[in-house]
């Protein structure tokens, strides 16, 4: 069968509905069925969230939710003391000690298990090991190392003693891991020589060691060897540093609420990247609460998150959300299609999962690669589907509601950022009605709103989303930079002199008359041709509402006459010809929608746009490819290799 024919065939046999009921049967077990929980929550704000903060087990109970006295400042949880490794781990040990905290396979098949007994007698190794190499409470120690075990174990041993971490993906360049270091002033980095991808074992080694010669600072280093044993001159080797702290236990140290967790590094409009800090109290509780009320994960669950911890959805889900929970967290190390197209779902066979959370993308490809592979497994364990990091289509939805569900596991399509710290508009899963394409309704207690350019709600159309209360889970500044923390995320619609705070996240979106809002993607300021103020959401609405249009990014670039032009980029879907047919539609369309003036410059077709690892468009990029201008910082990129292919076109 061809892939047009396979394209229609399963096209023919997807549901036809826009909207789907939760199943009978899983409102019958899930953690929240009764909608009253949006109203008991607006009417008893932000008292409300002493819901979130009673998941956990405190040293000192707050003596306030929230403290307001230095907005956009917010403060939560205030007087409370407690220990972010313990709530993770300490606390499940007389319950559920001998059952898997953490269930890992690698690339090649080998498979780690951990209960919550084995972390913590490997988090209490790691914490003195770290502690013996002179990291003291508030110390930010880095952490540059794929999806292994050891990662998350190294986090929560930092969060034992008080030091927060700062993760860098594996896959950032050696500058990318010297900027991060730098600008946190982090003295300690714990990585690994080597990892696995596609069958090959990379050098990690060679990356560090650039990095350590360009940061300007000494740094003392742990290196798991993953080639080899670890036997280099100067790094500490990890498992001769642990193996030599094994039965020492580390006492969990008090933080206050308000601590820093952890420094998370998020691209920045700029370029530059920003340093999201983000705290104890606040944050672990928000996490446990949405990875309970969202993913409707229990103490009972094996649940797989296939994220990587180098980026937020690993941290508030792979690891503090789940681990807070006592759940069991899958972890995996590798290429979803290695050694063939259907590793995930032999995984979710072996392991039977009961939750899956992961990304478009990822379903995309999986209805590239067709129904054969999941339909060989028994994926009936299953009872909840999720998606995360860009909206989700229609027609992908649908096919991850019938072949990977089987029309019996609700699908929450979930918006947030790395500065939200969790999740904040999708459906609860055991009482809202999912649309396909749309993430949902503002989760209760959050007051997400979309506004016009000039601020005004937008009760069914299209605008900007806001969020005009704040939240436990949010980032508390830009680190070392208070005053960028204000520029970036305060300033568009926040009125001071009237004491009104208004979070914009900088993302297009639509809302319905029902209340529920479709995220477009990021609005990254406005084209300006001859004059006239288009925005780049305006037009790429246009532009995907051509037949044939995946996916698209509307950016201006330099133009002799018009001073700015149009440039369209355009992902086809898969049965459509990218050719001048389509081209010759989209301007038309942009045309009879915004007008002639408005009509593009170049439409540039490419199987991908540059996103960074969570999703978002580098709109920044394309921008720069238009104008002819030096690429920025790429570092933060899924796919580098797709802007020279697009400036190759362009050019």
């Amino acid at each position: 069968m061809s892939d047009d024919d396979m394209s229609d065939e399963i096209e023919a046999r997807l549901p036809e509905e826009d909207s789907f009921e939760p199943p009978e049967e899983f409102v019958d077990q899930a953690n929240y069925t009764d909608s009253s929980i949006y109203e008991r929550f607006e009417s008893d704000w932000p008292e409300c969230w002493e819901e979130a903060a009673t998941l956990l087990d405190w040293y000192d109970v707050h003596d306030q939710v929230l403290d307001t006295s230095d907005e956009p400042f917010y403060e939560w949880f205030t007087g409370g003391s407690l220990n972010a490794c313990y709530e993770c781990v300490d606390r499940h040990l007389p319950e559920r000690g001998d059952e898997l905290a953490i269930q890992w396979e690698g690339e090649n098949g080998e498979k780690r298990q951990f209960t919550y007994e084995d972390l913590h007698e490997e988090v209490n190794a790691v914490a003195a090991a770290l502690q013996d190499i002179g990291v003291g409470e508030d110390d930010v120690v880095s952490v540059y190392m794929p999806m292994l075990p050891e990662l998350p174990i190294v986090m929560l041993a930092c969060a034992r003693i008080g030091a927060p971490h700062n993760v860098v993906f594996a896959g950032f360049s050696s500058d990318a891991l010297a900027t991060r270091m730098e600008n946190s002033d982090s003295e300690y980095l714990v990585t690994v020589d080597g990892y696995l991808r596609r069958g090959e074992l990379l050098d990690h080694e060679s990356k560090v060691d650039d990095a350590l010669a360009s940061v300007e600072h000494d740094v003392e280093a742990v290196v798991l060897g993953r080639r080899e044993p670890w036997s280099g001159e100067g790094p500490h080797g990890y498992r001769e540093l642990v193996d030599g702290h094994r039965g020492t236990e580390v006492e969990p140290v008090e933080r206050d609420s308000e601590d820093m967790l952890f420094l998370m590094y998020t691209s920045g409009t700029t370029g530059t990247p920003k340093g999201v800090k983000h705290t104890t109290g606040g944050y672990l509780s928000y996490v446990a609460w949405t990875a309970h009320a969202v993913l409707d994960l229990t103490p009972e669950d094996t649940y797989w998150c296939a994220a990587d911890i180098g980026w937020i959805t690993g941290h508030s889900y792979i690891v503090y959300g789940p681990l807070a929970l006592g759940t069991t967290t899958v972890m995996y190390e590798g290429a979803p299609d290695h050694p063939d197209k259907d590793r995930l779902w032999e995984m979710v066979e072996r392991y039977m999962v009961d939750v899956f959370y992961t990304a478009p993308t990822a379903v995309r490809a999986f209805m590239k690669w067709g129904t054969d592979y999941p339909e060989s497994h028994d994926l009936s364990s299953l009872r909840l589907l999720g998606t995360v990091g860009e909206p989700i289509n229609p027609r992908a939805w649908k096919w991850y509601y019938r072949y990977i569900g089987g029309e019996s596991c609700p699908v929450v399509d979930t918006w947030w950022q790395t500065e939200t710290g969790g999740m904040m508009v999708t459906t609860l899963p055991g009482i809202g009605e999912m649309k396909p394409g749309s993430a949902g309704l503002p989760l209760p207690g959050i007051d997400a709103r979309v506004v016009t350019g000039e601020g005004e709600e937008v009760d069914d159309g299209a605008g900007y989303l806001t969020v005009h209360k704040p939240w436990p889970g949010m980032l508390r500044t830009v680190y070392g930079d208070d005053e960028r923390y204000i520029e970036e995320y305060w300033s568009e619609y926040s009125d001071p002199d009237e004491d009104e705070w208004i979070y914009f996240p900088e993302d297009g979106a639509k809302v319905d008359d029902d209340g529920y809002i479709t995220v477009l993607g990021r609005v990254d300021d406005v084209v300006n041709v001859s004059g006239h103020r288009l925005g780049t959401m305006e037009l790429e609405s246009a532009v995907v509402g051509v037949e044939g249009v995946a996916e698209a990014a509307v950016v201006g670039g330099s133009h002799d006459v018009k001073g700015e032009a149009v440039y369209v980029y355009v992902i086809a879907e898969e049965d459509a010809d990218a050719g001048d047919e389509l081209r010759g539609e989209i301007v038309e369309a942009v045309e009879g929608e915004i007008g002639p003036f408005a009509r593009p410059e170049e439409v540039v077709f490419t199987p991908d746009l540059p996103k960074t690892r969570s999703g978002k468009i580098m709109r920044r990029l394309l921008e720069d490819v238009a104008s002819g201008e030096p690429l920025g910082d790429t570092s933060t990129l899924r796919n580098p290799d797709v802007v020279e292919d697009i400036r190759g076109q362009v050019e």
